[in-house]
């Protein structure tokens, strides 16, 4: 299994391969230099990372890291890029504006990784064991502060800051298969 430092995590937009999109590679093709300037690489220097225990059923690990970004976007508004828009000018909702890489990692990984990210005040979400077992947001808050940070019963946690600091944070995690 790959670790993160052998994931390239900082490419947004990649160019058509040959023959993987037919006409768009034609079209790709007969572009200028400055036009394909416009469609390069997009390289970010921040890194937005979800560490999910790695005991977790299917089901748990899609709704642990769903919760766990949903409030990335209020608490660090510029991860959200500009809405979407279809061909027949069908409006959709914004998402963000570069990938989610996704980890996991055995409990120890997790606390390890809390106590980094909160030791370099990055914003950081948790999802306990015990949200599992509530049914709303009021029960999931309350859930959280009966605990103090060091004894959360962790099961995912999600991560966003420079790049740097957020691999620091996630070194001893896996990426998720």
């Amino acid at each position: 299994m790959r670790t993160m430092d052998e994931i390239p995590t900082d490419v947004a937009t990649p160019q058509p391969r040959d023959g993987a999109h037919g006409q768009a590679d034609q079209a790709w093709a007969d572009q200028s230099p400055a036009e394909h300037a416009d469609r390069a690489p997009v390289r970010f220097d921040t890194k937005i990372a979800v560490l999910l225990r790695d005991d977790l059923e299917p089901w748990q690990r899609l709704n642990v890291t769903a919760f766990l970004v949903s409030g990335l976007g209020t608490a660090a508004p510029e991860v959200v890029g500009a809405p979407y828009e279809d061909a027949d000018a069908t409006a959709y909702l914004p998402m963000f504006r570069q990938p989610v890489l996704v980890f996991e990692g055995a409990r120890q990984t997790l606390t390890t990784a809390h106590s980094r990210a909160l030791s370099r005040s990055l914003p950081t979400a948790v999802f306990t064991a015990e949200l599992f077992g509530t049914g709303n947001d009021r029960d999931n808050r309350a859930a959280v502060r009966a605990v103090p940070a060091d004894r959360l019963d962790l099961v995912g946690m999600a991560v966003y800051g420079p790049r740097n600091a957020v691999d620091k944070v996630l070194k001893g995690a896996r990426m998720h298969p």
